[in-house]
């Protein structure tokens, strides 16, 4: 080839790379640029919607929705901020991120793997409140996690999408060893409803923790009512007073006038406690007293505990009764 060909031939390929690489070196020089004034607006739009200012009241929504109105790529941003210490940015997060609705779920789901437990926790909040079903399978891995807090709003968040598949999941949290974790897998019971849970609620009713116990009271009535009282009435003899009195209280919240036999047995209970919830459990279901049951229990209760128990409730019976005419 001739020299001085050759010598413009590379000259050209030269100057090909070198134009190249000068685009190369642009393209991110330019991503830069567009990343900046994302990260920028992004910003400014959270200062106006986590403000507690008197000058951005009224603006506090708009910036949320032009937040959401961003797309996807806020997403990252809004998880990053849940480190936050303000309850008040948190909630705008939160807010935000449920107009952001389904779209963010996926990166939230990616979000649960975070090591950071605190952005986990709120990320388990933030999928609740969304209810997005596609979130279900990764919630139930982190009712295993490691801190309690993450355990626990992750069985609120799947109590909130109420998904069938998260059943077992919370039936294994009345086992945890944090009480409010089983309090929030107890809640998650009652809206989920799964079929073997009926007589695992009344075995919570021994719970140590006194918010267990209500909540699976509450659980109960999720399900068939003629189910609830056949296994509420043989749980009646429970020789656990915590029990035997939380079977008086839900028979009483049945206002099935049929319960009021089951109940009469327990009127015998050694336990004040357990005397005293069966007697009013039965004013309950029968307010007007048609077997006359009322008298006999004042004239025959020694406790003056029971007595004013008594009392009360057949006081706001009446009252009731009195009420609704």
């Amino acid at each position: 080839m001739n020299l001085i060909v050759f010598q413009k031939t590379m000259k050209y390929v030269i100057s090909i790379f070198a134009t190249v690489g000068v685009l190369v070196v642009m393209i991110p020089t330019d991503t830069r640029a567009v990343d900046t004034a994302f990260q920028k607006r992004f910003d400014s739009l959270f200062i106006i919607a986590s403000s507690g200012e008197v000058q951005y009241r009224n603006m506090n929504a708009p910036a949320m929705d032009s937040i959401a109105g961003m797309g996807i790529d806020v997403v990252p941003l809004l998880v990053d901020r849940f480190t936050t210490k303000s309850a008040r940015e948190r909630w705008t997060i939160i807010w935000t991120l449920q107009r952001v609705g389904a779209k963010a779920v996926p990166y939230l789901v990616e979000s649960l793997e975070k090591r950071d437990w605190v952005i986990v926790e709120r990320v388990c909040w933030a999928l609740g409140d969304i209810k997005d079903t596609a979130a279900v399978v990764s919630l139930i891995s982190s009712t295993r996690h490691a801190h309690w807090q993450v355990r626990d709003q992750a069985y609120t968040a799947l109590g909130k999408i109420a998904d069938g598949r998260a059943g077992e999941a919370t039936l294994a949290g009345l086992h945890d060893s944090i009480p409010l974790v089983r309090k929030s897998a107890t809640v998650a019971i009652g809206r989920i409803a799964p079929d073997s849970a009926i007589p695992l609620l009344i075995g919570a009713f021994a719970d140590p923790f006194y918010g267990v116990r209500m909540t699976a009271v509450d659980a109960l009535f999720a399900y068939d009512t003629l189910l609830v009282i056949q296994a509420l009435s043989d749980s009646i003899v429970s020789s656990n007073p915590l029990v035997a009195d939380l079977v008086c209280l839900a028979l009483g919240r049945t206002k099935r006038p049929e319960v009021a036999q089951t109940l009469f047995s327990a009127t015998a209970s050694e336990s004040d406690h357990v005397r005293a919830s069966a007697i009013e459990a039965i004013i309950a279901v029968d307010p007007v007293d048609q077997n006359g049951y009322q008298k006999v229990f004042l004239a025959k209760e020694t406790s003056l505990l029971v007595k004013m128990r008594v009392e009360s409730a057949i006081s706001a019976a009446r009252g009731q009764a009195e009420s609704a005419r």
